[in-house]
């Protein structure tokens, strides 16, 4: 029981988050601080989650790096230097992942 109340408070939660941001007037919207941090918040936080899923915690406080997670986020990199679509970047690094894992590396 405890879980599923954990769920639908976090549930609320962020429909009330939503629903602020909804809510909230334009003239706050428009403040050039307010702006800056909507602009750059969701970029460091899709970083900080690539930074966690690339690297695997290791043996006690340490981290260990995959080399197929790695190579993952490389390929990547190489496709979004080379400019392709959000999608493609994204099935290009799960492709490079799945293959060094299928030949055991």
């Amino acid at each position: 029981m405890m879980v599923w109340t954990a769920v639908i408070a976090t549930a609320a939660g962020c429909y009330l988050l939503k629903f602020a941001g909804l809510a909230a007037p334009r003239r706050l919207l428009d403040h050039p601080g307010i702006r800056r941090f909507a602009m750059t918040v969701p970029v460091a936080l899709l970083a900080a989650l690539i930074a966690i899923q690339a690297t695997a915690p290791g043996e006690g406080h340490g981290i260990a790096l995959d080399a197929a997670r790695l190579s993952g986020l490389g390929a990547a990199v190489v496709a979004l230097l080379l400019r392709a679509p959000f999608l493609v970047v994204i099935v290009v690094a799960a492709a490079a992942t799945a293959g060094l894992r299928a030949l055991g590396l």
